[in-house]
């Protein structure tokens, strides 16, 4: 009886610390899953496998205001920089090449020497035309003093009359014949000036087409080299005949300002202002083709470069901008025509569907005609995870992130929402609550 009492005890003791046992073991994982998970998440309520409320737990998104400001109204066309000037210098005299003192690619001035042609065969012709020149003008002086000679005698009658209008008629082609010899020496001069060759224009010079030695003419295709003018420069875009309308309003209204970008839109390289549109539309691609000058002191643009022409056309005056990235697009309503909406966040920080009308878009903002108001705050990122009245975590705002199985969680935010880190001590294999404390 003794010994059947004893087994009676201890069988009564085990079961008592068995239920003790079960009771502390319950009430911890209980805790675990109010905690977020047994991982030991963060206080915004991550879950660790199996385990938690995806129901309740909020959301993580990025956010922006609506601003309301002056939004200009822009039009983008593709083309390609073209120099101001561009001119192919060539000889204008038969000749040899004596010497290109310039190096490829070199800046010159206009008036600078490109090239000298063998000069010495012009000189020639220039003296000669000279000779002729005060060899005529020697005999328009004779002819001048033997007519004021006869015309003397003429009056004491001793001479004729036809002998004093011969000599009239030869002073009148002496003087003519000593004028075309200034025009034989004005030519000579001229051919002597054109066996130096010198720049047209400020400009840059290209690649040289002949070298020196060679006889040049001035029928040669290629020229000697070729000089285009960077600064300013030129940018030839197009677009479509439907926005001539709003190019000709703007143009009546002031000077349009033009933005030059990269050919993949990311850049700015210059801002110049438009010149003029084409006088005709291409029928072939219904587009307008529009010129724009630039100041191009740094040569950021060059010819025959790519680029994304921007023209401004108008300012929207107070507009509700957004970005673009945070319009949505649905199926067509009696309501919302367009489909287009976007995620509005409220003071409860529920996330709810706007449905919006947008006015235009501009680049990477939307300007929004309807259904917006400045300072509401809008979803830009996390949308496809979101559902209408669902709660939304912001970066800095709770939302730690739970623990996996021996896993450490890592999760942002504060029980205030403000900055720090939860750090904790995963949870172990059996579904154990972790441990973790908040570091700021």
């Amino acid at each position: 009886m003794r010994r059947f009492l004893i087994v009676l005890l201890v069988l009564g003791l085990a079961c008592g610390g068995g239920w003790f046992v079960w009771q502390r073991v319950a009430g911890k994982k209980g805790a675990a899953q109010d905690a977020g998970g047994p991982g030991g998440g963060g206080p915004g309520g991550g879950k660790g496998p199996g385990q938690g409320a995806d129901a309740q737990r909020p959301t993580p998104v990025l956010t922006a205001k609506v601003t309301q400001r002056d939004m200009p109204v822009t039009l983008e066309g593709i083309g390609s920089v073209a120099a101001y000037y561009t001119v192919a210098v060539k000889a204008q005299v038969d000749g040899r090449l004596l010497d290109m003192p310039f190096h490829e690619g070199q800046p010159v001035k206009k008036g600078e020497l490109l090239a000298q042609i063998d000069p010495r065969p012009f000189t020639i012709q220039l003296h000669q035309a000279e000779a002729v020149h005060a060899r005529d003008v020697a005999q328009l002086k004779n002819a001048k003093v033997n007519l004021a000679r006869y015309a003397e005698l003429r009056k004491q009658n001793l001479v004729p009359t036809q002998q004093v209008t011969d000599q009239v008629a030869q002073v009148d082609q002496l003087e003519a014949q000593v004028r075309a010899d200034e025009t034989q020496e004005e030519s000579a001069k001229l051919l002597l000036d054109y066996a130096k060759i010198v720049s047209p224009i400020d400009g840059v010079t290209g690649v040289r087409q002949v070298d020196p030695g060679n006889i040049v003419h001035p029928g040669d295709p290629t020229g000697i080299v070729v000089v285009t003018q960077l600064d300013p420069i030129a940018v030839l875009f197009t677009l479509p005949e439907d926005d001539l309308a709003a190019i000709q309003r703007g143009m009546a209204a002031g000077t349009l300002t033009v933005d030059a970008y990269s050919r993949d839109g990311l850049t700015k390289l210059a801002t110049g202002k438009l010149e003029v549109v084409d006088n005709q539309i291409n029928q072939a691609t219904a587009t307008a083709r529009l010129k724009a000058i630039f100041a191009n002191p740094e040569h950021t643009l060059w010819p025959n470069q790519f680029v994304k022409a921007r023209v401004q056309v108008a300012v929207r005056a107070q507009a509700m901008v957004i970005p673009a990235v945070a319009v949505q697009h649905g199926p067509p309503s009696a309501t919302n025509k367009a489909g287009t909406f976007v995620y509005v966040v409220g003071a409860d920080m529920t996330a709810q569907v706007r449905p919006i009308e947008l006015q235009a878009l501009e680049a990477d903002d939307a300007i929004v005609a309807k259904g917006l108001v400045a300072g509401e705050q809008i979803v830009v990122d996390g949308q496809s995870r979101l559902k209408p009245g669902g709660k939304v975590a912001l970066p800095g705002e709770g939302g730690g992130k739970g623990g996996h199985g021996g896993g450490k969680p890592d999760g942002a935010g504060t029980p205030e929402g403000g900055g720090g880190k939860w750090q904790g001590k995963g949870g172990e294999g059996g579904g154990k609550a972790g441990a973790g404390k908040w570091q700021k």
